[in-house]
């Protein structure tokens, strides 16, 4: 079996995946207790190997754990062998995650254009051609970002948590216009770029994932969108299978 683990700017992820490649664990751990849960898998489940995709330095408790159980591990990067070409400029500072979601979207149907649209901390955007090439895409702020960028660089806009409930267009009060601007935004903002990849690219496939998914497909109209909660992580599957 393998273990699969997300450290994100926010949270971590993790997953064990049987010999079809299907999840029979998943869990969203906090950075106080995951190496608990660590412990706990590699106690109920038989690890052979693991795949780390981690954004930003690497937790040297994490390699120490691993060292101890002798598990042999992969990091994500673009240094691995990859079901994918590469024409972005710089692959040394492409991220583990979009290595991920790129892997993931292959895994799951290749020889066709693909935009992954992941939205979380970040909203990236990652598209590969119909030949199997990575070529790049976008970043922009995820909600929480707006969220505190409107609080921060003003004197008197509230730090508002996300909102739960659907927002009308039009706020009728100060609470209701940043929800409403970050929100609506945001959607317009992803359902613009796809319309612009789809008048440029024929037979587009796209995904949308990742930790506010389900709250801002609410919001988007363009409803073409090939869902998978563990895009990302079935992407570090398919490395680490391919990287054995």
């Amino acid at each position: 079996m393998n273990l699969v683990i997300d450290i994100g700017n926010s949270r971590i992820k993790i997953a064990v995946f049987d010999q079809q490649n299907k999840i029979v664990f998943f869990q969203i751990a906090k950075k106080d207790n995951w190496l608990e849960v660590l412990t706990e898998i590699t106690h109920h489940f038989s690890i052979e190997y693991v795949g780390v995709s981690q954004v930003g330095k690497r937790i040297e408790t994490l390699n120490d754990f691993l060292q101890k159980k002798k598990l042999p591990y992969m990091y994500v990067s673009s240094g691995l062998k990859l079901p994918f070409g590469i024409a972005y400029e710089t692959p040394q500072t492409l991220g583990a995650d979009r290595i991920a979601l790129a892997s993931g979207a292959l895994a799951h149907q290749q020889n066709t254009n693909q935009l992954i649209i992941d939205v979380g901390t970040c909203v990236t955007y990652d598209f590969i051609t119909d030949d199997n090439v990575y070529q790049g895409g976008a970043i922009s702020p995820g909600l929480k970002l707006r969220y505190k960028s409107l609080n921060d660089y003003t004197e008197k806009l509230p730090m508002l948590n996300t909102a739960v409930e659907m927002i009308p267009l039009i706020g009728k009060n100060t609470n209701m216009s940043i929800h409403s601007g970050i929100l609506h935004g945001l959607a317009n903002e992803i359902e613009g770029i796809i319309v612009k990849y789809k008048l440029k690219f024929d037979n587009l496939t796209v995904y949308l994932t990742g930790g506010d998914q389900k709250l801002l497909e609410r919001y988007i109209k363009n409803k073409i969108f090939v869902n998978s909660n563990f895009l990302l992580l079935e992407g570090i599957n398919y490395l680490l299978n391919l990287n054995k």
